[in-house]
């Protein structure tokens, strides 16, 4: 089975493009919603991470203070990076599991920080979906009603966008209307498909 790694930087529309792919009845595995469920209330990996950064980032429900967390490794390279020592192989071996049971043509696997976790392995092509930053930005402050400061400095926490395109298989635009992206996704569907057969 063909593996497709999907990614892109904050607000490019990977929500919106993996949609249009569930839509073609294409496996999607999600390395965001892996994440969520490795850190439910009771898991391992959650315990884990109250042993190395304390109760605060812990709810009162026992369930992890999520805004806490995301201050924490954001403001210190150390405690992101013994997140991701928790974390990552925990995702990685998650998504081989998901891998392992489907039977289609091809998956879309969606890892928004691919090439920042190294995790490039897990996919035979890069499907990057890009957009100008500045619409990057327009559409996370929409969503998340976030400062436009705070969004610029997760952009720049992330990959640059031309390195992240110099090292993609594949291309999305999307920065024109929907219909456009729509017949993206179809072409690269039939791509996808035909490569799947060799």
């Amino acid at each position: 089975m063909l593996k497709i790694g999907l990614t892109g930087g904050i607000g490019s529309g990977k929500t919106t493009v993996t949609q249009l792919f569930a839509a073609l009845n294409v496996p999607i595995i999600d390395a965001d919603e892996l994440a969520h469920q490795l850190v439910a209330v009771g898991q391992p990996a959650l315990k884990r991470i109250q042993t190395e950064f304390g109760a605060a980032v812990i709810n009162a429900d026992g369930s992890l203070n999520r805004k806490e967390m995301r201050e924490r490794i954001f403001s210190d390279a150390a405690a992101k990076n013994t997140l991701e020592v928790i974390l990552h192989p925990l995702i990685y071996a998650a998504i081989q599991a998901k891998i392992n049971q489907l039977t289609a043509a091809y998956c879309i696997i969606c890892v928004p920080l691919l090439f920042e976790t190294q995790m490039t392995a897990i996919a035979d092509r890069i499907l990057i979906i890009d957009c100008p930053v500045g619409q990057q930005i327009e559409r996370v402050k929409l969503r998340d009603q976030l400062t436009r400061e705070k969004i610029q400095a997760i952009i720049d926490s992330q990959i640059s966008r031309e390195n992240r395109l110099s090292k993609a298989d594949d291309i999305i635009n999307n920065s024109a209307t929907d219909a456009d992206l729509g017949q993206q996704v179809k072409a690269l569907h039939h791509l996808y498909i035909s490569l799947s057969t060799l």
